[in-house]
């Protein structure tokens, strides 16, 4: 295959601004599948947590032909938790599509996707998406666009950059708003006239930057990126020039490309084609692939730091052990140190005890996921509230300030500002939308926002939509505070009687409910006042000989508020933990004694 017939395209946008789908009808239209071949939806987003949330977590790689051009596309997170994931893949690619939902306009990370695009020289197409939506106002927003592009790039030629209107769903892609199509073919014949073919860096070696590792279970661990220099075959001697110096000697045992979906194993790849090959155990995201005669590094991949941490532990409550498969600290130390391998933004570090780690990454979102992931997996363990990362400079201390996007119904942008005025947030900007809406431009520190997704939703009534990314280091905001109320604690272990919860209902919130089985130090439920208060969930009623007239009637009680992960993490005080196992997520006090 000669270097004119690839090219490798990064799709980047905001989070539902219609990435996954449009590759979809990609794929479709390529004639990847036959035509009676059931498929469904968002077929690269494959993992069960993708396919339950409905967002991109890990990005993917996919390839389409159009005509005698291979097309390699890779698919990429918007949401702005999992950003190392675009940071890590667009070394790979040598164009990108810019996706901007012709609604919404330009969102906090469609900057951000765009801005790390811009850096490694990429020239966009960009594409806006969901013309047929009832409010679409595409004029004005290629116009916001190209704003942006001069903005971030300071570079008048960024307004030549071609522009495609787009119905992702229906797999329609045009030149102009009037004109009529019926498939992707302007968006195919765009990706090939104005992304650049790859060119070999160098001719004196073969150069391969690792971006991806995976595991197959035939062949073991895959080395994945693109072929900078050179060409590399199946049965070569190679070295892997690690990040710290060090090189390893290898050979490529298996090579394959991406062909549609999935992989096919070849003999041979060039310049500019993204393989995964067999030959290493121990390669690490952004060591170089080279030669013996003439080992040549790359410049390694640069992620942006953390901005949250939390503490993973092992599980010491009364039912630890009950549920996990995985409990001992050097399992979990294990599971993390294996997450950091491919996951460039997560960071472990070990703490005062041997039982705790340690664990950084870019936000809630992201580090319930992998809370999430372990519990499926078959671990047990606890973790703390989420902190922010601090960073001291000159005697001072600078935290994380995060730009907030809100679309939210007029009536509540009183009740909002006033509640970020209190989590130290500022509005930037307010513009009224159609239908009685408004969108609202706050800079809030990263603390102020931990918890408050749940507040947002109970001002809005579940209409309003969030969107943060991260803005840049500012001198420490001072103190928050964040949860008004106390907890309510079960005072002794055993099992929850409606009996007892009768009794309390005018005491706070419930999480649990009858039959649950609780102990001494679990949080139960959420108090109507500022302070904890212990409760006995376990009370039974006292039994007599005397048949009282009411005795038969069952105790009607209101139902308990069913707290997820996310509503855990974001609930609880730095005199807390979540316990999360395999089949519950509990809340518990760190002292169990009241």
């Amino acid at each position: 295959m000669k270097d004119y017939d690839i090219r490798n395209i990064a799709i980047i946008a905001h989070v539902d601004h219609g990435k996954t789908t449009l590759v979809d009808n990609m794929l479709k239209q390529s004639g990847l599948f036959r035509e009676n071949q059931e498929v469904g939806e968002l077929i690269l987003d494959n993992l069960d947590l993708e396919r339950e949330r409905g967002i991109t977590i890990m990005a993917k790689i996919a390839s389409v032909w159009y005509g005698n051009t291979k097309i390699n596309i890779v698919d990429t997170p918007g949401h702005s938790d999992f950003s190392a994931e675009v940071e890590r893949v667009l070394r790979m690619v040598d164009g990108a599509l810019l996706l901007v939902d012709a609604a919404e306009g330009p969102m906090p990370q469609t900057r951000f996707v765009l801005k790390k695009a811009l850096e490694q020289g990429l020239k966009p197409i960009i594409v806006i998406n969901k013309i047929d939506k009832a409010n679409a106002r595409p004029k004005e927003v290629v116009e916001e666009v190209y704003d942006l592009l001069l903005e971030l790039g300071e570079d008048e030629s960024l307004l030549e950059v071609p522009v495609l209107y787009a119905i992702g769903r229906e797999g329609i892609a045009k030149y102009s708003l009037e004109e009529e199509s019926k498939d992707l073919r302007p968006l195919f014949e765009t990706i090939v006239k104005h992304v650049p073919p790859p060119r070999a860096l160098r001719d004196d070696t073969t150069q391969l930057l690792v971006s991806s590792l995976d595991y197959d279970p035939y062949v073991g661990r895959l080395t994945i990126g693109k072929i900078f220099s050179g060409s590399l075959k199946k049965g070569q001697d190679v070295v892997l020039l690690k990040k710290d110096g060090t090189t390893v000697r290898g050979k490529v045992q298996k090579l394959f490309v991406y062909e549609g979906i999935g992989r096919k194993e070849v003999e041979e790849a060039k310049t500019g084609e993204i393989v995964a090959f067999a030959g290493f155990d121990n390669a690490e995201i952004g060591d170089t692939v080279s030669i013996p005669e003439n080992p040549v590094a790359l410049p390694p991949i640069e992620v942006e730091e953390p901005t949250i941490s939390m503490v993973f532990s092992v599980n010491k409550s009364p039912f630890a052990g009950r549920e996990g498969k995985f409990v001992t600290s050097r399992h979990l130390k294990e599971r993390l140190e294996r997450e950091t391998l491919t996951n460039l933004a997560i960071r472990v570090e070990p703490t005062d005890s041997t039982e705790a780690f340690k664990v950084s990454g870019r936000g809630e979102l992201q580090l319930a996921i992998l809370i999430e992931q372990m519990r499926r997996e078959g671990y047990e363990f606890e973790v703390s509230k989420p902190k922010v990362i601090t960073k001291e400079e000159n005697g001072k201390i600078y935290e994380p300030i995060e730009e907030v996007v809100m679309d939210i119904p007029e009536t509540y942008s009183g009740a909002i500002i006033e509640a970020l005025g209190k989590r130290k947030g500022v509005m930037k900007d307010m513009v009224p939308l159609e239908g009685g809406r408004v969108k609202l431009v706050f800079e809030v520190p990263t603390r102020g926002l931990i918890g408050f997704n749940q507040e947002f939703m109970t001002i809005t009534k579940g209409e309003g939509i969030m969107n943060k990314s991260f803005l840049r280091w500012d001198e420490w905001q001072g103190e928050i505070r964040y949860r008004q109320n106390g907890a309510l604690v079960s005072d002794r272990e055993g099992k929850v009687t409606a009996y007892a919860l009768k009794g309390l209902e005018d005491r706070g919130v419930f999480f649990v409910e009858p039959g649950t089985e609780v102990y001494r130090g679990m949080i139960v439920g959420e108090h109507n006042r500022d302070k904890d208060l212990w409760v006995n969930v376990c009370r039974q009623k006292k039994l007599t000989n005397i048949r009282a007239a009411a005795a038969d009637e069952a105790v009607k009680i209101d139902a308990p508020r069913k707290m997820n992960l996310e509503q855990c993490l974001e609930f609880i005080n730095d005199d807390e933990l979540v316990e999360v196992t395999p089949k519950n997520i509990r809340m518990r006090k760190k002292n169990l004694n009241p």
